[in-house]
């Protein structure tokens, strides 16, 4: 047997009226969370019973969704009435000069001009305001030399260790270098000895020449004996 249908009116019994509110808004809060997931959508729903009590659900922020509901309101009404637009526009064009020109007002000020006519508890909040301006400057100041100088230390730093290394380098080419000249030397002194060893010995110092002179010589006296 089917359903039958439900009448779309108030419901006149209280506590059936409050069962078809829990019910119907357990399934309306089901419903938008589904369709904020499955669809990527900006969901906010706001419901207040017949006690005044509020419910509410938001796929993001509750605020910004209002926020963005009431720009779009506005941007809607704006392209509906096109003068509405235009005054719109005029008035953020009269705000913002006049913001300018209250910036050029406070930026005289603060450089010392347009305080004739300023009290002295006038001129006491503008010192200050410049002090405390002055603070917030020094500040960032000391922050960015401190910066700086921890930069200058580590480059220090990877300086001396550099240096460090190259001293490093050039001691072990020194000692090698000692090294080479001590066998050079060593090298030196052996042909000197065998140079004075061999003038020391006749017998390696004579030549063929030497040997022939001598024999022609003992051979003209032995002539002039036997004559």
């Amino acid at each position: 047997m089917g359903r039958g249908k439900i009448a779309i009116k108030r419901i006149d019994n209280t506590t059936n009226r409050q069962v078809t509110f829990s019910k119907r808004r357990g399934g309306l809060m089901k419903k938008a969370r589904e369709l904020a997931i499955l669809c990527d959508a900006d969901v906010g729903l706001i419901v207040f019973s017949c006690t005044g009590r509020l419910y509410d659900f938001s796929s993001s922020s509750m605020k910004s969704i209002i926020e963005r509901y009431q720009e779009a309101g506005e941007e809607h009404c704006r392209l509906l009435n096109p003068m509405s637009e235009a005054k719109f526009w005029q008035r953020e064009v009269t705000t913002l000069r006049q913001q300018v020109q209250n910036l050029h007002h406070n930026n005289r000020q603060l450089l010392g001009e347009e305080i004739s006519n300023f009290t002295v508890r006038d001129l006491q909040l503008l010192q200050n305001q410049v002090e405390m301006s002055l603070h917030s400057i020094r500040n960032k100041k000391d922050q960015l030399l401190a910066e700086e100088i921890l930069k200058l230390n580590e480059k220090g730093s990877l300086v001396q260790k550099e240096n460090s290394e190259l001293r490093q380098k050039f001691n072990i080419a020194h000692q090698r270098n000692i090294e080479l000249h001590k066998k050079l030397n060593c090298g030196e002194s052996t042909s000197s000895e065998q140079v004075t060893r061999s003038s020391k010995d006749p017998g390696e110092s004579s030549t063929p020449r030497e040997s022939r002179v001598c024999i022609d010589i003992e051979l003209s006296q032995k002539g002039v004996e036997d004559e």
